[in-house]
C-alpha cells in the first residue's frame, strides 16, 4: 500500500551531542517516556528506543568521574 501523503517529509530524530558515553533518556516535555539510561559501548553514538533521539559523542568526549555525576551535591561540594 503506498503512503497516504508521499509529499510529507518525516523530519529526522532529533540528535544531541554529549560529553560522556552513558546519557539518560526521559522523551522531554510533559509527554516524554520513562526514564531509560542509555550506554554507548564501543560506538560514539546511541539512539533511544522510545523516542529515536541520537545521543552523539563529541569529538572532545571524556571519561566519566565523580566530578561528571548529575547528583545533586551539597552547597559546601563545590
Amino acid at each position: 500500500m503506498p503512503p497516504r501523503h508521499p509529499e510529507a517529509l518525516v523530519p529526522p530524530p532529533e540528535e544531541i551531542v554529549v560529553a560522556t558515553k552513558r546519557v539518560a533518556c526521559d522523551g522531554g516535555g510533559v509527554l516524554g517516556h520513562p526514564l531509560v539510561y542509555l550506554d554507548m559501548g564501543g560506538e560514539d553514538f546511541v539512539e533511544c528506543g522510545y523516542c529515536d533521539r541520537r545521543f552523539v559523542l563529541a569529538s572532545d568526549g571524556h571519561r566519566e568521574n565523580e566530578y561528571l555525576d548529575p547528583a545533586a551535591r551539597g552547597p559546601g561540594a563545590h
